[in-house]
C-alpha cells in the first residue's frame, strides 16, 4: 500500500486505453487518488469500467515523447503507437532524490503543466 501523498495523488505515468481514451495513474498503478492495492490492474487496459479516462481533443507523440525521461519510459502498442508514458523513474523521482530535489521538482511540474494544456474532446 501506499503511504504518502505524492505516491497516491501525483501522476506516476499516463495510459491509453483502446477507445484512444487517457488516464492519469499513480505510483501503484492505480488510478489518481486510489490506495488501495487489493484494486491493482493495468492502467489502459483495466479500470474501464470507471469514470477515470477522458478522451482529448489531440494528444500528440511529441508532447508524449516529452513527457518521457527517455525511450524506456515509454510503451507502445502492436501498432507502434505510444499507449503508456511514466513520467519519472526511480533515479528522477523529486521525493527519492532529495540531494537534486529542486530541479527534479521543477521537471516534473514542467510535465504537469505539458499535460494541463491536454482538452477533452
Amino acid at each position: 500500500m501506499l503511504s504518502d501523498f505524492f505516491r497516491i495523488n501525483l501522476p506516476y505515468g499516463i495510459a491509453r486505453n483502446e477507445r484512444n481514451e487517457w488516464m492519469a495513474f499513480n505510483r501503484d498503478y492505480l488510478p489518481i487518488g486510489y490506495n488501495d492495492v487489493s484494486m491493482k490492474g493495468l492502467p489502459g487496459r483495466s479500470y474501464l469500467d470507471l469514470p477515470v479516462y477522458t478522451k482529448y481533443k489531440k494528444v500528440p507523440e511529441k508532447l508524449l515523447l516529452e513527457l518521457a525521461d527517455d525511450e524506456s519510459s515509454l510503451q507502445r502498442d502492436e501498432n507502434g503507437e505510444i499507449s503508456k508514458v511514466f513520467l519519472y523513474d526511480d533515479g528522477t523521482n523529486p521525493v527519492n532524490r532529495l540531494d537534486e530535489v529542486k530541479d527534479l521538482w521543477v521537471k516534473y511540474f514542467k510535465k504537469l503543466e505539458k499535460l494541463s494544456e491536454l482538452r477533452i474532446d
